[in-house]
């Protein structure tokens, strides 16, 4: 399943081509997976974030309204979820 971020400008192609780190959390226990993309976003990357973690299809998206970043999109995979968030400010 496939959902995109409020623009939905992002195709396919672009989004791969814009991330710029990925991080593996899957297996990781809740808040690691929100943590890692936090210190990603801080160092000025966009993250593509795997994650297992159920917690992680409410939190990462929160967290990324509130820190008024945007969501490209989030693909529910076999067994996880992929993020891709894009930093804003």
């Amino acid at each position: 399943m496939r959902t995109q971020g409020s623009d939905a400008i992002a195709q396919q192609g672009e989004t791969a081509a814009g991330v710029t780190r990925s991080i593996d959390a899957r297996g990781m226990a809740c808040p690691g997976p929100l943590m890692s993309l936090i210190g990603a976003i801080r160092e000025g990357q966009v993250g593509d974030v795997l994650s297992s973690d159920e917690g992680s299809k409410s939190d990462i998206p929160a967290w990324v309204r509130k820190a008024q970043h945007e969501m490209i999109e989030i693909v529910t995979e076999d067994g996880y979820a992929r993020f891709v968030i894009r930093k804003t400010r």
